[in-house]
C-alpha cells in the first residue's frame, strides 16, 4: 500500500492538501519538512506532501533549499489550499483569551495574523512551533499554555474552542503544497477530477553575471509563448551575489517546447534542472470547511 507522508500532526493545512488526492488510510504525519523529505528520499514513505509557497509570506525556503541542495525528489503534483487562521483556546479559558501570555503557532501563521495580534493581544508573546496543529496538540496536552493559531480541523481534532474566526490579515490567502516522489510514483496515479492546470518547475543557473543574462533566459520562454507564472532568485550558497532562478512555467511535459527551452539555454551556457512536470489541483473554501467537519 502506498505511504503518503504529510507535515503533521493531524489537523494541519498540509493534511487538508493531502486529502485532496489521497485516502486517509494512506496518510502518515511527520514532524518537520526536513524529516518528511529525508524519509521520502530513503523510501520510508512513497510520497511526501510539503508546503512550497504562501500567497502572503512567499516561498517556504526550507522546502526550496532542500529540493535544490539536498534531495533529488521530483515534484509530481501540486495542491492549492485556502488559508483560514483561527484563534483557539482550551474550553475553560475561552472567555479569557485576551489575557493569554503566549500565542503558539507556525511562524508563517503568526505573521499572517499580525494585525489581529497587534490590536487585540499586544502584550502576548509569540511562541513558534513546527506546524499550526503541533501548537494545538501541545495546548490540548497541557504542555503549552495560552492560545494557539490553527485550523478548524485542529480545533475539532484536539478538543479546543474557536474563540475568534478568520483572524488572518488578508482574505485571499492560499498556500501551494507539492507532492514529492520518493519512489517511481508518477503523475498518472493522481486523479484528474480536480485538476486545474499543469506546470513545469525549473532551476536555471547563470554561467556568469553579465548584462542581459536574465533577458536571454526569459527570451527562450517568450518567443515560444510559454507563460511564466513565477520567477524567483535564490542564493547558490557559494558566495555573495551568486544566485540561480526558480521558474514555474504553465506547460506540461512535452516533446517540443520544454525540450526546446532546455536545449537553447544549455547551448548558451546556462545550467538547467527540471524539478518536475506535474498536474495542479485546488481545494475551495467550501470544500475546506466540509473537509474539517468530516475528518476531525
Amino acid at each position: 500500500m502506498k505511504r503518503v507522508g504529510y507535515l503533521g500532526p493531524r489537523g494541519t493545512f498540509t493534511e487538508m492538501a493531502a486529502r485532496v488526492l489521497f485516502d486517509e488510510q494512506l496518510l502518515e504525519p511527520f514532524d518537520t519538512i526536513a524529516e518528511g523529505m529525508k524519509r521520502a528520499e530513503q523510501q520510508e514513505i512513497d510520497l511526501a506532501v510539503v508546503p512550497l509557497e504562501n500567497a502572503i509570506e512567499g516561498s517556504v525556503n526550507v522546502t526550496l533549499d532542500y529540493l535544490i541542495h539536498k534531495h533529488e525528489l521530483p515534484i509530481i503534483g501540486e495542491v492549492t489550499v485556502p488559508i483560514e487562521q483561527h484563534l483557539l483556546a482550551l474550553p475553560e479559558n475561552k472567555e479569557h483569551w485576551e489575557q493569554a501570555e503566549f500565542v503558539h503557532s507556525h511562524p508563517h501563521a503568526i505573521a499572517q495574523c499580525h494585525e489581529f495580534l497587534t490590536r487585540w493581544m499586544p502584550e502576548t508573546k509569540a511562541q513558534f512551533t513546527n506546524s499550526t496543529s503541533a501548537a494545538a496538540k501541545k495546548l490540548s496536552e497541557g504542555t503549552a499554555g495560552g492560545v494557539v493559531i490553527a485550523t478548524r480541523l485542529a480545533a475539532e481534532q484536539y478538543g479546543l474552542e474557536v474563540v475568534k474566526e478568520n483572524i488572518h490579515d488578508y482574505t485571499n490567502n492560499h498556500t501551494r503544497f507539492v507532492v514529492l516522489a520518493g519512489s517511481d510514483e508518477r503523475t498518472e496515479n493522481l486523479s484528474d477530477e480536480k485538476k486545474i492546470t499543469e506546470r513545469t518547475t525549473m532551476v536555471i543557473t547563470l554561467p556568469s553575471d553579465y548584462p542581459g543574462a536574465l533577458h536571454q533566459v526569459l527570451a527562450a520562454f517568450s518567443w515560444r509563448k510559454l507563460n511564466l507564472t513565477k520567477i524567483e532568485s535564490r542564493p547558490m550558497k557559494t558566495g555573495i551575489g551568486n544566485y540561480f532562478f526558480v521558474m514555474d512555467v504553465e506547460q506540461p511535459e512535452d516533446d517540443v517546447l520544454i525540450p526546446g527551452v532546455i536545449a537553447e539555454l544549455e547551448a548558451l551556457g546556462f545550467g538547467v534542472r527540471v524539478l518536475g512536470h506535474y498536474p495542479c489541483f485546488e481545494l475551495s473554501s467550501t470544500e475546506a470547511k466540509v473537509n474539517s467537519r468530516t475528518t476531525g
